[in-house]
């Protein structure tokens, strides 16, 4: 007997059961998203690997440890997207929709990054990103922040998650602190862990984020960023922190909060748990005005966020979330019972599809006995079992059994029944 072939370490199949708390999510996100006004683009998830090298950098982990790269037949490098910023900007600037105009974009799909798997980090991994181009003043910050808060009130996550909040500055400002870092570190290296030792002259402000305890005791006396911050720089966090107060959201300072990527400049953001261990970014972000010009583009501010999929569907389980209508995807269960009942029983399902919109109906197909029939209507979640059988259909007639409630049956006319499960499901 041959070997059987199983899914590639890392990466997880979707199993039904699983799939309705997605679709809740994802229809959650895109209500939101809908309601202000963002447009949706896809983009192709290879793309050149000089792509990636040119936007997140060379020296990042992700460049040089995480990526799926290869060669196709022609000899091109080709790498499976780690990330859905670059891709976007690509795809924008290649096709002209951001010289001298504005964008506010949301994408969701796959992305691969090969790491070690744990829960809620997975090789293949789900995201859905938004990027907005063209405005430079913080109220843009301030309204994808204000998006996502309101994604976590509809799906009741707001006591769950904390914003941390911190701006890298311009450019400038950021290398002076870089230099600044590198030389107080560079006093303490023998005391750094291995990672940040790697890190200090490639991608230093990562040592920020080690979480080795010795390399965060040299931290606490490491310069400050916010000191060597441009008054533009200050202005523009000011700005975005007057409007999130005016608007309630709450937010922590959180110096050492600079992202992985190089791109950033700015406003950075995370939402963060504590209810799912060391997996705790739920959501990421901030500012990157000069990744545009970077790939080739005109000058153009731009800020956005991702999300994780995965973690925000484990945490959603995690603390019971989930609207229990969800959990249920079939609303009334049709068993045919006798001869000649199978073809009227998928007839009738079609009929009360049409005059009940939003009905979901599972017909019983492939015969069985009716006690087999009502386990299997019981076992699908369905609210109420419709029974035909042969009187039933030569009166016209239809049987409903309340698999929830204890109760009588009720018998009605065919052409009466989907007002009733209406009534009953829906008022």
């Amino acid at each position: 007997m041959s070997k059987k072939i199983q899914a590639i370490r890392g990466m997880n199949d979707l199993l039904p059961e699983q799939s309705p708390v997605w679709q809740y999510l994802e229809g959650t996100v895109k209500e939101v998203l809908a309601s202000f006004g963002y447009d949706e683009i896809r983009m192709p998830i290879v793309e050149q690997t000089a792509l990636f090298k040119r936007s997140i950098g060379e020296v990042t982990d992700i460049v040089e440890k995480e990526m799926y790269t290869f060669e196709d037949r022609n000899g091109d490098s080709l790498t499976l997207r780690p990330e859905g910023t670059a891709s976007c900007v690509r795809a924008c600037e290649e096709h002209g929709l951001l010289y001298n105009q504005t964008q506010r974009l949301w994408y969701t799909g796959p992305m691969f990054r090969h790491e070690r798997p744990q829960k809620g980090r997975y090789r293949q991994f789900h995201q859905i990103g938004v990027e907005t181009f063209g405005i430079a003043s913080a109220d843009i910050d301030a309204e994808v922040i204000l998006l996502t808060a309101r994604l976590w009130a509809m799906l009741g996550l707001t006591d769950a998650v904390t914003l941390q909040l911190n701006t890298l500055g311009s450019n400038d400002a950021r290398a002076r602190y870089r230099d600044a870092l590198v030389e107080y570190l560079t006093q303490h290296l023998d005391q750094l862990d291995e990672d940040s030792q790697r890190r200090l002259h490639s991608n230093p402000l990562r040592v920020l984020d080690s979480k080795d305890a010795n390399t965060q005791a040299i931290l606490a006396n490491a310069p400050q960023l916010h000191d060597y911050l441009d008054d533009d720089s200050r202005e523009h966090f000011a700005r975005l922190r007057s409007i999130l107060d005016a608007a309630g959201v709450s937010y922590e300072i959180n110096q050492r909060l600079v992202r992985g990527l190089d791109y950033y400049c700015k406003t950075v953001f995370e939402w963060v748990t504590d209810k799912l261990g060391a997996q705790g970014t739920v959501c990421a972000g901030g500012r990157y005005d000069g990744l545009v010009e970077q790939l080739g583009g005109k000058p153009t501010p731009a800020v956005g966020f991702a999300m994780g999929v995965e973690r925000l569907v484990l945490l959603l389980e995690t603390l019971e979330r989930i609207p229990s209508a969800v959990l249920h995807t079939v609303d009334v269960y049709l068993c045919a019972v006798g001869d000649g009942t199978d073809q009227a029983a998928l007839l009738l399902a079609n009929q009360l599809r049409d005059e009940a919109l939003g009905l979901r109906v599972l017909t019983h197909c492939g015969g069985g006995s009716f006690k087999s029939q009502l386990k299997k209507a019981d076992k699908s979640g369905a609210r109420f079992a419709l029974i035909l059988g042969d009187s039933e259909l030569s009166a016209g007639t239809i049987v409903i059994k309340d698999l929830r409630v204890d109760g009588e049956q009720v018998t009605l006319a065919q052409a009466d029944v989907a007002a009733w499960l209406n009534e009953q499901l829906y008022s």
